[in-house]
């Protein structure tokens, strides 16, 4: 990884979605941006919850799809807090806990963009 990718990386990190990242993917076709969204939103609903009831290597599995499904469309953060939820299911049961619970608050505010962009038309 070069330099300037790890800039990047360290400037969108605070960013729910890159837009530009999104839009790159994307083509900058508008309708596919929004099927992608679209996809991610129920992907990362439905992969937080099978975390929260999952035993240490499903959460791992799990957090590993959902932290290269964010990385696809640039969110930066979510992708983050996957990659320390996947760490953290090698770990002890209350900081796996944890690390899902910081990955579902980023996914959450990841959603909520995701909602108000998909709004937008």
């Amino acid at each position: 990884m070069t330099a300037q990718a790890v800039q990047r990386i360290a400037e969108t990190a605070d960013v729910a979605i890159d837009r530009g990242h999104l839009t790159r993917m994307t083509f900058g076709d508008r309708s596919l941006e929004r099927e992608v969204l679209a996809l991610f939103d129920r992907q990362a609903e439905l992969l937080i919850a099978r975390m929260r009831g999952g035993e240490p290597s499903a959460v791992a599995t799990l957090a590993h799809t959902l932290k290269g499904s964010a990385a696809g469309i640039g969110a930066c953060r979510v992708a983050q807090t996957a990659g320390a939820a996947e760490i953290a299911a090698g770990l002890s049961a209350a900081e796996c806990s944890q690390a899902i619970d910081r990955l579902a608050a980023s996914v959450d505010e990841a959603r909520v963009l995701i909602a108000e962009l998909l709004q937008e038309g």
